[in-house]
Parts: C-alpha cells; structure tokens; sequence
C-alpha cells in the first residue's frame, strides 16, 4: 500500500477507518513523505512494516525513525524508489529514471495530486494524500500489487 502527506496532527488524527480497512491486508507500507510527527509511521507500523521517506514537512523526529530523503529498494523482485517531491510535472517521468536509473517504479507525493504514469522506461506513482485533498475531488491512497519482480496492479483509491 502506498500513502503520502497525512500530515499529523493537522489532517491525521489517527488511522482513518476507511484506510484502516485497506492497511489490514497489506504486506508493505511505503509512506512517501509529509508524515509530519512519527507517531503516524508507527501507527502505520502496527498493520505491516513501513518504509518512509522525508517530506518538505518532516523533521528530524521523522529522520529520526528512520526516514531518509531518497529510498531505493527491492519491492517483491521489482527495484523501486521513493522520493516526496518529484519536481514539475513537465518531464517528470525523464526526470525520475535520471535520479534513479535502476527503478522501474518511483513512488511519490508532495502535491496531493494522485497520478499513475509510465515513460521514458519508469513507473511513477503518486497515490495522493487520505487526509488533505486540497482541489481533488477525494482523499487517496494507493494499492500496488507486485509479484515475482512485476507490477500487475496500481490502483489510487478513494478513501472520503
């Protein structure tokens, strides 16, 4: 499950009941930034193991847990990446497969906005926030399904 900007205490008050459904089945939380307290990664953390990183928002309470600027990691076989705030929207998807060249997946966050697109030979992945949708129509989360190093599914899934 992927998830950005709860930004606590302001907009998360504790676990959504409509997220709380889709965290308990899931085997990886990636939080892409904006968590703005810890205590949000380790509520996260009683439903399946957290990777997180910082947000624009995030302090060092939040490094502290354990979360850095950029992740790459192996997602199930599938190499991944995660960073808060991919940069315009313009070239974005060039952009990403330049900053991280062995990913086939970039999740991130930042502008609340959720977006699912593919080019330049990367995935990239916003799955929105649950808690602030600024101009979107809902708050989001996101729901990937990866097996044996391929992404079958990336859904963004309307959680208000």
């Amino acid at each position: 499950m992927a998830i950005s900007d709860t930004h606590a205490p302001r907009r998360w008050r504790g676990c959504p009941p409509a997220v709380a459904g889709h965290l308990r089945g899931a085997d990886l939380i990636l939080h892409a930034g904006d968590v703005c307290v810890p205590s949000v990664l380790d509520e996260l953390s009683a439903y399946a193991p957290v990777k997180a990183v910082l947000g624009n928002n995030d302090g060092p309470e939040v490094a502290a847990w354990g979360a850095p600027e950029t992740l790459e990691f192996d997602l199930d076989g599938l190499p991944a990446a995660m960073i808060h705030d991919s940069g315009p929207a313009s070239r974005r998807t060039a952009r990403m497969r330049r900053r991280f060249p062995g990913a086939a997946l970039v999740v991130f966050g930042h502008s609340h906005i959720p977006l699912d697109e593919t080019g330049d030979g990367v995935r990239i992945f916003n799955p929105g926030s649950p808690t602030d949708r600024r101009r979107q129509p809902h708050g989001t989360i996101g729901l990937l399904h990866v097996e044996n190093g391929r992404l079958l599914t990336a859904e963004i899934v309307p959680v208000t």
